[in-house]
C-alpha cells in the first residue's frame, strides 16, 4: 500500500518489538531505525533483526522516541500506537515531518470512536480526561485539517481486536503461573479477573483502530 521500494529508509518511533521495521526489510528490502525507550522491547527487536537475517538493514536505538529526528530524511516516518510520545495525534504527526524526505509518508497508528462514549464508556476503556479520540471521519477529516492527504487507511475489525485482546489474557495467565510470587501476581490476577468482561463491555464495541498513511499537501 505504501509503494516501498528497495532501499528506501524508514523511521519507526516506539518501534516495540521491532516487528514492522523487521518484516518489512525482509519483506520489501527497506532499511530503517527503530527508537524506543523500553531496554526489554530494545533487545528483543535486535535479537527479532537476527532470526528475521536483516540486521544489517535495520538499527534499533535505545532512546526516548518523544523529539527524536532521523539524521537523513526517510521516505516513510511511523508511529502505530504510540501518539502520546508527541503529546497527542497533533504533535505525533509534527515530529514525524520534521524526519519526513520530499513525497515521503507519514504512517500513524491511532484509536478512535465507533461510537459515542459517555463517561462510563470512556472509563471502562481505561481512558482519562486527557485521552481525546475522535471519530473515524472525524479523524480523518482532522488529518486535512493539520495540512496532509490521507492516501492509504487500514481500520482493524472487531475479530483483530479479539485477537489482540485475547493474546494479552493467555500471557498475563501463563505469567502468573511461572510468577506465582511475585510482589506484582496480586495485581496482574485482578487484571486478569477484570479484563476480558470490561473488554467485551465497552472496548470491543466503542473502540477502534486505525492505521492513517498521509502525505504533506
Amino acid at each position: 500500500m505504501l509503494r516501498l521500494v528497495p532501499g528506501s529508509r524508514l523511521l519507526d518511533l516506539a518501534s516495540g518489538s521491532g516487528e514492522l521495521l523487521c518484516t518489512w526489510a525482509r519483506d520489501h528490502g527497506i532499511t530503517g531505525t527503530g527508537v524506543d525507550i523500553s531496554t526489554v522491547f530494545t533487545a528483543a527487536a535486535r535479537a527479532r533483526a537476527v532470526e528475521l537475517g536483516v540486521v544489517d538493514r535495520v538499527r534499533f536505538v535505545h532512546d526516548d522516541a518523544a523529539g527524536f529526528v532521523a539524521a537523513e530524511p526517510v521516505a516513510v516516518a511511523c508511529c502505530v500506537g504510540a501518539t502520546w510520545i508527541g503529546g497527542g495525534f497533533d504533535g505525533t504527526v509534527a515530529l514525524l515531518r520534521r524526519s519526513l524526505a520530499a513525497e515521503g509518508v507519514i504512517v500513524v497508528g491511532e484509536p478512535y470512536w465507533r461510537r459515542e462514549p459517555d463517561a462510563e464508556v470512556v472509563a471502562g476503556c481505561g481512558l482519562g480526561p486527557d485521552d481525546e479520540f475522535r471519530s473515524l471521519p472525524g479523524l480523518l477529516r482532522h488529518v486535512g485539517e493539520l495540512g496532509y492527504d490521507v492516501v492509504e487507511l487500514v481500520v482493524a475489525d472487531q475479530d483483530g481486536w479479539d485477537r489482540y485482546e485475547a493474546a494479552q489474557w493467555r500471557n498475563i495467565r501463563d505469567w502468573l503461573v511461572a510468577n506465582p510470587d511475585d510482589e506484582l501476581a496480586a495485581e496482574m490476577r485482578a487484571e486478569l479477573s477484570t479484563q476480558p468482561e470490561g473488554y467485551a463491555r465497552y472496548r470491543r464495541e466503542y473502540l477502534g483502530w486505525a492505521v492513517v498513511a498521509m502525505m504533506p499537501r
